[in-house]
């Protein structure tokens, strides 16, 4: 009688005159499912298209990115950084999982964390939103805090050695954790959305940098597929993103902290693909809080800073296409709710600490709006 037990062993290595070590893929195989039925409930989001009456023979869409089930753009990377590592082999069962994030990213994570079981910490600097830190802590994570912005990498690295943990390390594998052909990531989602409108390919997308990997998935999809829109990439103050830009030095740092979380950085990421962008613009902080005020009235409910920052960029190309007598479709993303910002963008108490006026800014934005005269 045959022995099916033995049947089913793997064959044995004539060179090594043993059998080769096999990995059991159970966990990683119940995990991927996992992390696939998350995508199928929530890959695709709204794509509003608000009326701004000045705005004659625009089309204006938002790409609403904050009703994910963690409320924010970083859902996707989330969970193209778990996928990542999963197929990869950093992430197995019981992995602990460490990243640097100052909010947004962490919050998606550690929703991914939990729902795979696995425990996970967040590095931060002190003065992330504790809104921020709340939700991390109810999807169960710990946050791990450091004074300046610059001491996350090297933290979030010497944690995940300690614990023998995997540092998902967002800044270095944005932009090569999704697919930027395709497979339902954000870009994709937005053509797919715009085909039946009026002007179906926008003259422009526009995009503020965090870690760069929604930029770099946006420009590279545009040119993949042979499209005639541009990409913006608006930056705010104290960030290195910009300057290196503008000079090609890759090496150009910020020491001073940016004020709009989620966005602008000490350094000049990895994952940031300046041959992706087609053009960039810096933001002045007050104008990313009025736009993100003049916005959440407009909407009826709040956004986020750096919503407000891909807003103003988008009025000011607007402005630009009104002046030449161009019509045309721009299209940008709500990156989170406002509700997160209650205590700093949204606090006049917190605008005052911080010496921002945001008050001659909202009154250009309004006036842009309401007549299309120059913002």
């Amino acid at each position: 009688m045959i022995d099916m037990q033995k049947r089913q062993q793997p064959p044995v290595d004539l060179a090594r005159g043993s059998a080769p070590k096999t990995h059991d893929r159970s966990w990683t195989n119940k995990a991927i499912d996992l992390l696939q039925g998350d995508r199928r409930r929530s890959a695709d989001t709204h794509l509003l298209k608000p009326v701004f009456k000045g705005l004659t023979g625009l089309s204006i869409y938002l790409k609403d990115e904050s009703t994910h089930p963690t409320g924010s753009l970083k859902h996707r990377l989330a969970h193209s950084l778990f996928l990542y590592g999963i197929c990869n082999g950093y992430i197995g069962a019981g992995t602990t999982v460490v990243e640097a994030s100052s909010g947004s990213t962490a919050v998606s994570e550690a929703y991914f964390a939990q729902l795979l079981g696995l425990p996970f910490v967040a590095v931060m600097t002190r003065s992330t939103s504790r809104a921020k830190v709340e939700a991390i802590e109810r999807f169960g994570g710990r946050c791990h805090f450091v004074e300046a912005p610059g001491e996350v990498y090297e933290a979030a690295s010497r944690i995940a050695r300690e614990t023998g943990g995997h540092y998902l390390d967002q800044f270095t594998n944005a932009e090569r954790a999704t697919d930027w052909r395709g497979n339902n990531n954000i870009a994709e989602s937005i053509f797919n959305q715009m085909a039946a409108e009026v002007n179906p390919v926008p003259d422009w997308i526009v995009m503020s940098a965090g870690t760069g990997g929604t930029s770099a998935t946006i420009g590279r999809y545009i040119r993949y597929h042979n499209l005639t829109t541009r990409l913006c990439v608006a930056d705010v103050e104290h960030s290195a993103f910009y300057e290196a830009y503008v000079s090609g030095d890759r090496s150009v740092t910020c020491p001073t902290p940016s004020r709009i979380e989620g966005v602008g950085r000490p350094r000049v990421e990895p994952s940031f693909i300046p041959g992706a962008i087609d053009h960039m613009m810096r933001v002045p902080d007050s104008a990313s809080i009025a736009a993100a005020h003049v916005l959440s009235e407009r909407l009826f409910r709040r956004v986020g800073g750096s919503t407000g920052t891909n807003f103003y960029g988008l009025c000011c190309l607007a402005a630009g296409m009104l002046r030449e007598g161009r019509p045309g479709s721009l299209v940008t993303l709500i990156c989170d709710s406002g509700e997160r910002y209650a205590s700093t963008y949204f606090d006049p108490n917190w605008l005052r600490e911080q010496k921002i006026d945001i008050s001659p800014d909202r009154a250009k934005i309004e006036h842009f709006l309401d007549t299309g005269n120059a913002i």
